[in-house]
Protein backbone atom coordinates (compact mmCIF):
# COMPACT_ATOMS: atom_id res chain seq x y z
CA UNK A 1 0.00 0.00 0.00
CA UNK A 2 2.99 2.79 0.56
CA UNK A 3 4.35 2.06 -2.75
CA UNK A 4 1.07 2.50 -4.38
CA UNK A 5 0.79 5.86 -2.25
CA UNK A 6 4.43 7.20 -3.66
CA UNK A 7 3.60 6.04 -7.55
CA UNK A 8 0.36 7.48 -7.50
CA UNK A 9 0.75 11.26 -7.41
CA UNK A 10 -2.15 13.59 -6.41
CA UNK A 11 -3.94 16.57 -8.65
CA UNK A 12 -1.83 19.00 -6.15
CA UNK A 13 1.57 17.23 -7.13
CA UNK A 14 0.57 17.39 -10.57
CA UNK A 15 -0.03 21.03 -10.69
CA UNK A 16 3.11 21.64 -8.46
CA UNK A 17 5.77 20.22 -11.23
CA UNK A 18 3.92 21.93 -13.91
CA UNK A 19 4.95 25.30 -12.10
CA UNK A 20 8.10 24.08 -10.38
CA UNK A 21 9.57 22.73 -14.22
CA UNK A 22 10.79 26.01 -16.00
CA UNK A 23 12.05 24.24 -18.95
CA UNK A 24 15.36 25.29 -20.28
CA UNK A 25 16.11 25.06 -24.36
CA UNK A 26 19.53 24.24 -23.75
CA UNK A 27 22.89 23.78 -21.45
CA UNK A 28 24.26 27.02 -22.82
CA UNK A 29 20.79 29.27 -22.29
CA UNK A 30 21.05 27.69 -18.23
CA UNK A 31 24.50 28.39 -17.95
CA UNK A 32 23.87 32.11 -19.26
CA UNK A 33 21.29 32.56 -16.89
CA UNK A 34 22.60 31.34 -13.73
CA UNK A 35 25.77 33.66 -14.40
CA UNK A 36 23.55 36.56 -14.08
CA UNK A 37 24.64 35.88 -9.97
CA UNK A 38 27.79 37.19 -8.56
CA UNK A 39 28.62 33.70 -6.83
CA UNK A 40 28.00 31.40 -9.77
CA UNK A 41 31.40 31.15 -11.99
CA UNK A 42 32.07 29.29 -15.00
CA UNK A 43 35.73 28.75 -16.46
CA UNK A 44 37.84 26.68 -18.33
CA UNK A 45 40.96 25.00 -16.43
CA UNK A 46 43.08 26.42 -19.04
CA UNK A 47 45.66 23.62 -19.56
CA UNK A 48 46.18 21.94 -22.47
CA UNK A 49 44.72 22.24 -25.98
CA UNK A 50 41.27 21.71 -24.94
CA UNK A 51 40.58 22.56 -21.20
CA UNK A 52 37.55 21.57 -19.36
CA UNK A 53 34.71 24.05 -18.66
CA UNK A 54 33.97 24.19 -15.05
CA UNK A 55 30.79 25.80 -13.38
CA UNK A 56 29.16 26.30 -9.86
CA UNK A 57 28.06 28.50 -7.24
CA UNK A 58 31.07 29.57 -4.72
CA UNK A 59 28.31 30.21 -2.01
CA UNK A 60 27.24 26.38 -2.21
CA UNK A 61 29.98 24.24 -2.61
CA UNK A 62 32.87 23.34 -0.64
CA UNK A 63 36.31 24.65 -2.02
CA UNK A 64 38.37 22.99 -0.82
CA UNK A 65 36.65 19.58 -2.20
CA UNK A 66 37.08 20.64 -5.73
CA UNK A 67 40.80 21.79 -5.55
CA UNK A 68 41.68 18.82 -3.92
CA UNK A 69 39.54 16.41 -5.61
CA UNK A 70 37.92 17.35 -8.88
CA UNK A 71 40.51 19.86 -10.46
CA UNK A 72 43.73 18.23 -10.08
CA UNK A 73 41.84 14.83 -12.15
CA UNK A 74 40.82 17.27 -15.06
CA UNK A 75 43.92 15.20 -17.06
CA UNK A 76 44.54 16.09 -20.69
CA UNK A 77 44.76 12.25 -21.79
CA UNK A 78 40.78 11.97 -20.83
CA UNK A 79 38.47 11.43 -23.89
CA UNK A 80 35.49 10.71 -22.51
CA UNK A 81 32.67 11.64 -19.67
CA UNK A 82 32.81 8.26 -18.28
CA UNK A 83 36.67 8.20 -17.97
CA UNK A 84 36.47 10.95 -16.24
CA UNK A 85 33.93 9.94 -13.95
CA UNK A 86 35.98 6.68 -13.13
CA UNK A 87 38.64 8.80 -12.05
CA UNK A 88 37.10 11.81 -9.48
CA UNK A 89 37.20 10.19 -6.15
CA UNK A 90 33.88 11.50 -5.37
CA UNK A 91 30.22 10.05 -5.03
CA UNK A 92 27.37 10.88 -6.69
CA UNK A 93 29.11 11.49 -10.06
CA UNK A 94 26.34 11.09 -12.64
CA UNK A 95 26.77 12.31 -16.60
CA UNK A 96 23.68 13.68 -17.90
CA UNK A 97 22.14 16.15 -20.63
CA UNK A 98 18.89 16.90 -18.65
CA UNK A 99 18.98 20.97 -18.27
CA UNK A 100 16.35 20.63 -15.19
CA UNK A 101 18.32 17.99 -12.86
CA UNK A 102 21.80 19.77 -13.71
CA UNK A 103 19.75 23.17 -12.28
CA UNK A 104 18.64 20.94 -9.68
CA UNK A 105 22.12 19.77 -8.70
CA UNK A 106 23.32 23.11 -8.92
CA UNK A 107 21.36 24.43 -6.55
CA UNK A 108 22.10 21.85 -4.14
CA UNK A 109 25.83 22.28 -4.13
CA UNK A 110 26.90 20.75 -7.72
CA UNK A 111 29.84 21.14 -9.90
CA UNK A 112 29.06 21.14 -13.61
CA UNK A 113 32.54 19.56 -15.50
CA UNK A 114 31.97 20.01 -20.01
CA UNK A 115 34.87 18.88 -22.26
CA UNK A 116 33.38 22.47 -24.76
CA UNK A 117 31.89 25.71 -23.64
CA UNK A 118 28.92 24.53 -25.61
CA UNK A 119 28.49 20.81 -24.81
CA UNK A 120 24.63 19.57 -24.09
CA UNK A 121 26.23 16.67 -22.39
CA UNK A 122 27.92 17.22 -18.78
CA UNK A 123 29.52 15.70 -15.32
CA UNK A 124 27.77 16.35 -12.49
CA UNK A 125 29.74 15.95 -9.27
CA UNK A 126 28.61 16.51 -5.93
CA UNK A 127 30.85 18.95 -3.65
CA UNK A 128 27.90 20.88 -1.19
CA UNK A 129 29.59 22.59 1.55
CA UNK A 130 29.05 20.62 5.00
CA UNK A 131 30.12 23.09 7.56
CA UNK A 132 27.30 23.37 10.35
CA UNK A 133 27.01 24.30 13.64
CA UNK A 134 28.09 22.19 16.32
CA UNK A 135 25.79 19.68 18.32
CA UNK A 136 25.46 21.24 21.13
CA UNK A 137 23.23 20.87 24.38
CA UNK A 138 19.36 21.22 24.48
CA UNK A 139 18.56 25.05 24.71
CA UNK A 140 14.65 24.83 25.37
CA UNK A 141 14.29 20.91 26.64
CA UNK A 142 16.98 21.06 28.82
CA UNK A 143 17.32 18.02 32.00
CA UNK A 144 19.85 17.66 34.62
CA UNK A 145 20.47 13.77 34.37
CA UNK A 146 20.53 12.18 30.98
CA UNK A 147 22.26 13.08 27.43
CA UNK A 148 23.34 16.54 26.56
CA UNK A 149 22.65 16.64 22.25
CA UNK A 150 20.52 18.39 20.82
CA UNK A 151 19.74 18.57 16.93
CA UNK A 152 21.59 21.16 14.48
CA UNK A 153 20.57 22.77 11.24
CA UNK A 154 21.55 19.79 9.20
CA UNK A 155 19.22 16.97 8.17
CA UNK A 156 21.92 14.38 7.66
CA UNK A 157 23.64 15.21 10.79
CA UNK A 158 20.44 15.01 12.63
CA UNK A 159 19.75 11.33 11.21
CA UNK A 160 22.99 10.36 12.36
CA UNK A 161 21.74 11.11 16.00
CA UNK A 162 19.12 9.16 16.00
CA UNK A 163 20.48 6.52 14.07
CA UNK A 164 22.90 5.69 16.53
CA UNK A 165 20.93 5.22 18.72
CA UNK A 166 18.61 2.64 17.01
CA UNK A 167 21.08 1.00 15.02
CA UNK A 168 18.92 -1.18 13.26
CA UNK A 169 18.02 -2.08 10.07
CA UNK A 170 14.64 -1.79 10.29
CA UNK A 171 14.68 2.16 10.55
CA UNK A 172 13.28 3.17 7.57
CA UNK A 173 14.07 6.92 6.12
CA UNK A 174 11.51 8.52 3.36
CA UNK A 175 12.89 11.91 2.03
CA UNK A 176 10.21 14.02 0.26
CA UNK A 177 11.11 18.07 -1.55
CA UNK A 178 8.84 20.71 -0.25
CA UNK A 179 8.28 24.20 -1.01
CA UNK A 180 8.40 25.63 -4.38
CA UNK A 181 11.07 28.25 -3.61
CA UNK A 182 12.98 26.78 -0.95
CA UNK A 183 13.23 23.41 -2.33
CA UNK A 184 13.22 21.98 1.24
CA UNK A 185 14.63 18.40 1.89
CA UNK A 186 12.30 16.75 4.47
CA UNK A 187 12.79 13.30 5.35
CA UNK A 188 10.11 10.82 7.50
CA UNK A 189 11.48 8.27 9.78
CA UNK A 190 9.76 5.24 11.15
CA UNK A 191 10.61 1.57 12.38
CA UNK A 192 9.17 -0.75 10.18
CA UNK A 193 7.18 -3.57 11.46
CA UNK A 194 6.83 -1.34 14.47
CA UNK A 195 4.86 1.75 12.93
CA UNK A 196 1.11 2.03 12.23
CA UNK A 197 1.73 1.35 8.19
CA UNK A 198 -2.23 4.07 8.11
CA UNK A 199 -0.19 6.48 10.29
CA UNK A 200 2.79 6.50 8.11
CA UNK A 201 0.58 6.98 5.06
CA UNK A 202 -1.12 9.64 6.25
CA UNK A 203 1.70 11.50 6.91
CA UNK A 204 3.27 11.02 3.66
CA UNK A 205 0.46 11.93 2.19
CA UNK A 206 -0.77 15.55 3.90
CA UNK A 207 3.31 16.21 3.41
CA UNK A 208 2.82 15.59 -0.61
CA UNK A 209 0.14 17.79 -0.86
CA UNK A 210 1.26 20.81 0.99
CA UNK A 211 1.37 23.31 -2.12
CA UNK A 212 3.73 26.45 -0.15
CA UNK A 213 6.81 28.44 -1.85
CA UNK A 214 8.93 28.15 1.38
CA UNK A 215 9.62 25.58 4.22
CA UNK A 216 12.17 27.45 6.80
CA UNK A 217 11.44 25.39 9.93
CA UNK A 218 9.65 21.91 11.06
CA UNK A 219 7.06 24.82 12.48
CA UNK A 220 5.66 25.08 9.18
CA UNK A 221 4.77 21.53 8.69
CA UNK A 222 3.70 20.98 12.56
CA UNK A 223 0.78 23.95 10.94
CA UNK A 224 0.30 21.78 7.75
CA UNK A 225 -0.17 18.78 8.85
CA UNK A 226 -2.02 19.03 12.18
CA UNK A 227 -5.34 17.82 12.17
CA UNK A 228 -6.82 21.01 13.13
CA UNK A 229 -4.94 24.27 12.20
CA UNK A 230 -7.86 26.34 14.78
CA UNK A 231 -7.28 25.01 18.02
CA UNK A 232 -4.82 26.69 20.54
CA UNK A 233 -3.08 22.79 21.23
CA UNK A 234 -0.50 21.77 19.71
CA UNK A 235 -1.45 18.52 18.20
CA UNK A 236 2.21 17.18 17.63
CA UNK A 237 5.45 16.72 19.85
CA UNK A 238 8.23 19.23 18.69
CA UNK A 239 11.08 18.37 20.20
CA UNK A 240 14.84 19.31 19.79
CA UNK A 241 16.19 16.42 21.31
CA UNK A 242 17.47 13.21 19.45
CA UNK A 243 16.91 10.90 22.50
CA UNK A 244 12.95 11.46 22.58
CA UNK A 245 12.62 10.96 18.99
CA UNK A 246 14.77 7.71 19.01
CA UNK A 247 12.39 6.78 22.34
CA UNK A 248 9.28 7.65 20.11
CA UNK A 249 10.08 5.88 16.77
CA UNK A 250 10.52 2.96 19.45
CA UNK A 251 7.65 2.79 20.55
CA UNK A 252 6.23 3.03 17.10
CA UNK A 253 5.74 6.72 16.38
CA UNK A 254 6.43 8.90 13.28
CA UNK A 255 9.25 11.07 13.25
CA UNK A 256 9.59 14.10 10.52
CA UNK A 257 12.48 16.31 9.98
CA UNK A 258 13.46 18.98 7.81
CA UNK A 259 16.47 20.36 6.88
CA UNK A 260 17.76 23.51 8.44
CA UNK A 261 15.88 22.99 11.17
CA UNK A 262 17.00 22.02 15.07
CA UNK A 263 13.72 20.40 15.79
CA UNK A 264 12.06 17.22 14.33
CA UNK A 265 7.85 16.58 15.02
CA UNK A 266 6.60 13.38 16.37
CA UNK A 267 3.08 12.10 15.47
CA UNK A 268 0.56 11.54 16.61
CA UNK A 269 1.13 12.53 20.41
CA UNK A 270 -1.69 13.07 23.70
CA UNK A 271 -1.94 15.58 25.65
CA UNK A 272 -0.08 14.15 28.49
CA UNK A 273 3.10 14.13 26.19
CA UNK A 274 3.15 17.79 26.57
CA UNK A 275 3.59 17.85 30.68
CA UNK A 276 5.84 15.00 30.18
CA UNK A 277 9.68 15.40 30.09
CA UNK A 278 12.51 12.59 28.82
CA UNK A 279 13.76 13.17 32.28
CA UNK A 280 11.12 11.57 34.01
CA UNK A 281 12.56 8.11 32.80
CA UNK A 282 16.12 8.78 34.44
CA UNK A 283 14.62 9.09 38.02
CA UNK A 284 12.72 6.64 40.10
CA UNK A 285 9.07 5.84 39.19
CA UNK A 286 8.28 7.40 42.28
CA UNK A 287 9.69 10.11 42.26
CA UNK A 288 8.82 10.75 38.65
CA UNK A 289 4.96 10.61 38.94
CA UNK A 290 5.87 13.01 41.97
CA UNK A 291 6.56 15.11 39.50
CA UNK A 292 4.42 14.62 36.81
CA UNK A 293 1.18 15.29 39.44
CA UNK A 294 3.23 18.32 40.50
CA UNK A 295 3.50 19.55 37.25
CA UNK A 296 -0.39 18.63 36.24
CA UNK A 297 -1.39 20.88 39.64
CA UNK A 298 0.96 23.87 38.68
CA UNK A 299 -0.92 24.00 34.90
CA UNK A 300 -4.37 23.80 36.81
CA UNK A 301 -3.58 27.01 39.02
CA UNK A 302 -2.14 28.40 36.75
CA UNK A 303 -5.26 28.41 34.74
CA UNK A 304 -7.66 29.04 37.51
CA UNK A 305 -6.41 31.00 40.29
CA UNK A 306 -7.10 34.08 38.95
CA UNK A 307 -10.18 33.58 37.50
CA UNK A 308 -11.29 32.14 40.79
CA UNK A 309 -10.47 35.32 42.62
CA UNK A 310 -12.81 37.22 40.15
CA UNK A 311 -15.35 35.51 40.53
CA UNK A 312 -15.24 35.32 44.29
CA UNK A 313 -14.75 38.77 45.32
CA UNK A 314 -17.54 39.96 42.40
CA UNK A 315 -20.18 37.23 43.29
CA UNK A 316 -18.99 34.48 45.87
CA UNK A 317 -18.18 36.78 49.32
CA UNK A 318 -19.77 34.02 50.81
CA UNK A 319 -17.44 31.39 50.92
CA UNK A 320 -14.74 33.34 52.04
CA UNK A 321 -13.95 32.69 55.18
CA UNK A 322 -14.08 35.92 57.70
CA UNK A 323 -10.45 36.47 58.65
CA UNK A 324 -9.42 36.02 55.20
CA UNK A 325 -12.56 38.13 54.12
CA UNK A 326 -11.02 41.04 55.94
CA UNK A 327 -8.20 40.72 54.95
CA UNK A 328 -9.21 40.90 51.40
CA UNK A 329 -11.31 44.31 52.02
CA UNK A 330 -8.18 46.12 53.63
CA UNK A 331 -5.97 45.19 50.75
CA UNK A 332 -8.68 46.63 48.10
CA UNK A 333 -9.87 49.21 50.31
CA UNK A 334 -8.05 52.13 48.00
CA UNK A 335 -8.41 50.28 44.70
CA UNK A 336 -10.43 52.00 42.13
CA UNK A 337 -10.96 49.13 39.89
CA UNK A 338 -13.09 45.98 39.81
CA UNK A 339 -11.27 42.61 40.14
CA UNK A 340 -11.81 42.17 36.83
CA UNK A 341 -9.76 45.06 35.81
CA UNK A 342 -6.97 44.69 38.07
CA UNK A 343 -6.65 41.31 37.06
CA UNK A 344 -6.01 42.07 33.07
CA UNK A 345 -3.72 44.83 34.37
CA UNK A 346 -1.59 42.25 36.32
CA UNK A 347 -1.74 39.83 33.58
CA UNK A 348 -0.90 41.81 30.77
CA UNK A 349 1.98 43.47 32.59
CA UNK A 350 3.60 39.49 33.11
CA UNK A 351 3.29 38.67 29.97
CA UNK A 352 4.64 42.14 28.65
CA UNK A 353 7.74 41.30 30.55
CA UNK A 354 8.22 37.91 29.61
CA UNK A 355 7.64 38.57 26.19
CA UNK A 356 10.13 41.19 26.31
CA UNK A 357 12.30 38.98 28.21
CA UNK A 358 12.47 36.20 25.87
CA UNK A 359 13.14 38.90 22.75
CA UNK A 360 16.13 40.41 24.93
CA UNK A 361 19.93 38.84 24.69
CA UNK A 362 19.94 36.36 27.48
CA UNK A 363 21.48 38.49 30.16
CA UNK A 364 19.84 41.60 29.79
CA UNK A 365 16.30 39.36 29.84
CA UNK A 366 17.07 37.84 32.87
CA UNK A 367 17.73 41.16 34.50
CA UNK A 368 14.79 42.72 32.74
CA UNK A 369 12.55 39.68 34.25
CA UNK A 370 13.83 39.69 37.77
CA UNK A 371 13.76 43.67 38.04
CA UNK A 372 11.46 44.87 36.26
CA UNK A 373 8.52 42.18 38.01
CA UNK A 374 9.57 43.82 41.38
CA UNK A 375 9.39 47.23 40.16
CA UNK A 376 6.17 47.14 38.42
CA UNK A 377 5.16 44.79 41.35
CA UNK A 378 5.72 47.14 44.16
CA UNK A 379 4.75 50.45 42.45
CA UNK A 380 1.09 48.90 41.41
CA UNK A 381 0.24 47.77 44.89
CA UNK A 382 1.83 51.32 46.51
CA UNK A 383 -0.40 53.61 43.85
CA UNK A 384 -3.09 51.51 44.71
CA UNK A 385 -3.81 50.26 41.34
CA UNK A 386 -3.44 46.38 42.17
CA UNK A 387 -3.85 44.36 46.03
CA UNK A 388 -1.34 42.88 47.33
CA UNK A 389 -2.80 39.55 47.60
CA UNK A 390 -3.77 39.73 43.55
CA UNK A 391 -0.16 40.44 43.07
CA UNK A 392 0.73 37.31 44.65
CA UNK A 393 -1.34 34.89 43.07
CA UNK A 394 -0.89 36.27 39.63
CA UNK A 395 3.04 35.96 40.60
CA UNK A 396 2.32 32.30 41.82
CA UNK A 397 0.69 31.66 38.42
CA UNK A 398 2.96 33.24 36.14
CA UNK A 399 5.59 30.44 38.27
CA UNK A 400 3.21 27.27 37.92
CA UNK A 401 3.00 28.16 34.19
CA UNK A 402 6.80 27.99 34.33
CA UNK A 403 6.60 24.10 34.58
CA UNK A 404 4.75 23.19 31.43
CA UNK A 405 8.18 21.31 29.96
CA UNK A 406 6.91 22.07 26.03
CA UNK A 407 7.14 25.56 25.25
CA UNK A 408 4.71 25.50 22.66
CA UNK A 409 2.01 24.24 25.40
CA UNK A 410 3.02 26.68 27.97
CA UNK A 411 2.16 29.63 25.05
CA UNK A 412 -1.24 27.40 25.51
CA UNK A 413 -1.74 27.46 29.24
CA UNK A 414 -0.86 31.43 28.79
CA UNK A 415 -3.83 32.32 26.40
CA UNK A 416 -6.23 30.47 28.52
CA UNK A 417 -6.49 32.36 31.52
CA UNK A 418 -7.79 35.18 29.39
CA UNK A 419 -11.10 33.47 28.55
CA UNK A 420 -11.74 32.15 31.87
CA UNK A 421 -11.21 35.43 33.56
CA UNK A 422 -14.25 36.61 31.00
CA UNK A 423 -16.56 34.31 31.76
CA UNK A 424 -15.78 34.26 35.57
CA UNK A 425 -16.29 38.15 35.05
CA UNK A 426 -19.58 37.68 33.69
CA UNK A 427 -20.96 34.16 35.49
CA UNK A 428 -18.59 33.71 38.33
CA UNK A 429 -17.53 30.10 39.17
CA UNK A 430 -20.70 29.04 36.79
CA UNK A 431 -18.80 30.87 33.98
CA UNK A 432 -15.53 29.37 34.85
CA UNK A 433 -17.54 25.88 34.75
CA UNK A 434 -19.07 26.61 31.44
CA UNK A 435 -15.84 27.64 30.13
CA UNK A 436 -14.09 24.31 31.39
CA UNK A 437 -16.67 22.53 29.55
CA UNK A 438 -16.42 24.21 26.20
CA UNK A 439 -12.60 23.38 26.88
CA UNK A 440 -13.40 19.83 27.61
CA UNK A 441 -15.54 19.16 24.79
CA UNK A 442 -12.59 20.61 21.87
CA UNK A 443 -10.43 18.49 23.75
CA UNK A 444 -12.37 15.44 23.56
CA UNK A 445 -12.95 16.05 20.03
CA UNK A 446 -9.38 17.30 19.04
CA UNK A 447 -6.93 14.00 17.03
CA UNK A 448 -3.39 13.61 16.22
CA UNK A 449 -3.20 11.78 12.95
CA UNK A 450 -6.63 11.12 13.71
CA UNK A 451 -5.81 9.14 17.37
CA UNK A 452 -7.61 10.75 20.32
CA UNK A 453 -5.86 13.47 21.54
CA UNK A 454 -7.00 12.70 25.33
CA UNK A 455 -6.22 9.35 25.40
CA UNK A 456 -5.83 7.33 27.74
CA UNK A 457 -8.34 9.55 29.34
CA UNK A 458 -10.88 9.78 27.14
CA UNK A 459 -11.70 7.10 25.40
CA UNK A 460 -10.23 5.30 28.75
CA UNK A 461 -7.53 3.09 28.30
CA UNK A 462 -6.07 1.93 31.51
CA UNK A 463 -3.23 0.02 29.53
CA UNK A 464 -1.88 3.12 28.88
CA UNK A 465 -2.31 4.94 32.41
CA UNK A 466 1.06 3.29 33.05
CA UNK A 467 2.69 6.43 31.09
CA UNK A 468 0.99 9.10 31.38
CA UNK A 469 -0.42 10.89 34.38
CA UNK A 470 1.73 8.64 36.03
CA UNK A 471 5.17 6.85 35.51
CA UNK A 472 4.93 3.19 36.24
CA UNK A 473 8.20 0.75 36.96
CA UNK A 474 9.80 -0.37 33.12
CA UNK A 475 8.95 -3.74 33.84
CA UNK A 476 5.61 -2.78 33.57
CA UNK A 477 5.91 -1.58 29.84
CA UNK A 478 5.31 -5.08 28.68
CA UNK A 479 3.38 -3.60 25.45
CA UNK A 480 3.30 -0.41 23.29
CA UNK A 481 0.51 2.27 23.83
CA UNK A 482 -2.54 0.59 22.66
CA UNK A 483 -3.44 3.95 20.73
CA UNK A 484 -0.80 3.76 18.45
CA UNK A 485 -2.33 0.79 16.86
CA UNK A 486 1.91 -0.86 16.29
CA UNK A 487 2.19 -3.63 14.29
CA UNK A 488 4.58 -5.18 16.47
CA UNK A 489 2.50 -4.80 20.15
CA UNK A 490 4.85 -6.50 22.29
CA UNK A 491 8.13 -4.90 23.76
CA UNK A 492 9.10 -7.64 25.75
CA UNK A 493 7.46 -10.94 27.14
CA UNK A 494 8.27 -10.97 30.87
CA UNK A 495 8.55 -14.67 31.09
CA UNK A 496 11.44 -14.64 29.18
CA UNK A 497 13.18 -12.35 31.31
CA UNK A 498 12.59 -14.15 33.94
CA UNK A 499 13.68 -17.13 32.43
CA UNK A 500 17.23 -15.47 31.07
CA UNK A 501 17.92 -14.37 34.99
CA UNK A 502 17.56 -17.64 35.81
CA UNK A 503 19.66 -19.38 33.68
CA UNK A 504 22.24 -16.59 34.24
CA UNK A 505 22.54 -17.57 37.73
CA UNK A 506 22.48 -21.53 36.79
CA UNK A 507 25.18 -21.75 34.16
CA UNK A 508 27.98 -23.21 35.29
CA UNK A 509 31.14 -20.93 35.38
Amino acid sequence: MLSNLFKKKSKVNQLKEQNDQNVVASMGELLQQLKVSDDFVDFNTGSGKEPFWVAYFTTLTDSELIHDYILPNLDDSIRSLEELKKKIPIEQLIVTDNTNEVKQRLMSGGVVIRFHEHDECVLLASAPNTKFRQVGSPEIEFNVIGPQEAFVEALSLNINLIRKRLPIDDLKVKNITIGKTSKTQVSVMYVQGVANDENLQTVMQRLADIYFDQILDSSYLEQMIQDNSRSLFPQIVNTERPDRVAAALAEGKIAILSDGSPNALIAPSTITEFFGTLEDYNLNWLIATAFRLIRGFAVAFSIFATPIYVAVLTYHYEIIPKDLLQTLISSRTAIPFPPIIEAIILELSIELLREAGARLPTKVGQTLGIVGGIVIGQASVEAGITSNILLIIVALAALASFTTPTYKMGNTIRLLRFPFLIFAQILGLVGIMICSLFVLSHLMRLTSLGRPYLEPIYPPRLKDLKDSIIRLPFTTFTNRPVFLQTESKERFKPQQKKQKVINDFTEDP
